[in-house]
């Protein structure tokens, strides 16, 4: 670049593209609309920001004066012509708006634009001991074919974002000496579900009228483990204990394991309420009504659903796999999510103890307030600028 273009950069405010042509909801959208709506592109040098997706993904954003979205009826169509879309249009869409740097927050692509960013959203693909849940199956080979693509994104992108440092450390060792940009920049959580602690009340004060709810707000899937939680509250319920298991989040995977479960372990529908999916809107009323959360992944990069039990100012019975035990750190009573018999003694310890759950809840309520969309915003378009810069000079 000659010192008339330097100049002539250095005299326009930036440009961002981002690339969401292969977000289809989920987290990585939720991420992406709740960055827009906390961003001050102008505070970081940039004057516009250019979005490509479909039709329902760019209905989620609002609507601000910088925001420039770009919608493609291709991108409402299957992966394979999105795929098409991706490595054959958006190169020269990205060329004829100027954009100084690209963003892809889904973690793959193909195409030739420099420079770029992505993002590690999922850890799936990278735990084979989490993917060989999924048996002989379309899901391993999509899996696999994810890990590749994901794999040759990062070790080509100018930027590489992590959520967790745990992510950051499992993923290190594959990039292979790569000279892009790192950085560690956590989700946040909707203000919506943040609420102070209630005041923690004895087991003996609870009854089979007024029983003591515990939640779990997760999509069913082989890695999930509801199967053994049910089981660990059976477990706790034959020991007298008053509790009643309230289950939430769509069936994708194991459903056929997962009503087994729910026949064997509650087979008249008394104490484990299956309430499948609740809008997004309206699931920090869920949390609201809980005694205690539970959380029995065994493979997370950063999952929202425990920023959001955390915000509600709940205790947390958690799985020790992951990042999870780096988000709550001490605000958590911890269990191995494959073992029923150590899933029930965690929630026990802390059903038969107010003041710990006391103690727990207001810990991680107190954790949960580093974690803000604002903060994600000016972290994410801080480092979008860094690595746009670098590429100018």
């Amino acid at each position: 670049m000659g010192i008339s273009e330097r100049i002539k950069l250095n005299q326009r405010d930036m440009i961002v593209g981002v690339d969401a042509s292969n977000l289809r909801g989920g987290g990585g959208t939720t991420h992406l609309v709740e960055v827009l709506r906390a961003s001050q592109p102008h505070e970081h040098g940039f004057d516009q920001v250019i979005v490509w997706g479909g039709e329902s993904t760019l209905k989620q954003m609002e609507d601000r004066p910088w925001l420039c979205k770009m919608h493609d009826p291709l991108l409402d169509r299957t992966l394979p012509l999105r795929l098409y879309w991706q490595r054959i249009m958006l190169d020269r869409l990205v060329r004829q708006e100027r954009c100084d740097v690209l963003f892809v927050p889904g973690g793959s692509y193909s195409g030739s634009s420099r420079p770029f960013v992505t993002m590690c959203q999922n850890m799936l693909p990278f735990d084979w001991s989490e993917t060989r849940r999924y048996g002989i199956s379309w899901y391993t080979l999509k899996f696999l074919l994810v890990r590749w693509s994901q794999l040759t994104t990062f070790r080509q992108a100018d930027g590489l974002i992590f959520l967790t440092k745990y992510a950051q450390t499992a993923i290190s060792p594959f990039l292979n000496g790569t000279t892009g940009r790192i950085a560690l920049i956590p989700h946040g959580v909707d203000e919506r579900f943040r609420k102070k602690p209630k005041l923690q009340r004895p087991i003996s004060s609870y009854s089979a009228e007024s029983p003591f709810r515990l939640l779990y707000v997760s999509p069913v899937a082989p890695y999930k483990h509801q199967w053994h939680v049910m089981e660990a509250v059976h477990k706790l319920r034959q020991m007298g204990l008053p509790l009643v298991l309230e289950l939430v989040g769509p069936s994708y995977h194991s459903v056929k394991r997962f009503v087994k479960a729910l026949a064997k372990w509650d087979p008249n529908g008394e104490w484990i309420q299956y309430r499948g999916e609740i809008p997004f809107i309206h699931l920090h009323e869920i949390y609201q009504e809980a005694e205690l959360f539970v959380y029995a992944s065994s493979c997370e990069n950063m999952p929202n659903i425990l920023l959001e039990a955390m915000a509600a100012g709940l205790p947390i019975a958690s799985s020790n796999r992951g990042p999870m035990p780096e988000m709550l750190d001490k605000a958590a009573v911890y269990f191995n999510p494959e073992h029923p018999v150590e899933i029930a003694n965690a929630i026990k310890t802390l059903v038969d103890d107010p003041h710990l759950r006391e103690e727990k809840s207001w810990a991680s309520y107190e954790a949960a307030k580093a974690y803000t969309w604002r903060r994600c915003a000016q972290e994410t378009f801080d480092f979008l600028a860094q690595v746009a810069q670098r590429a100018s000079a």
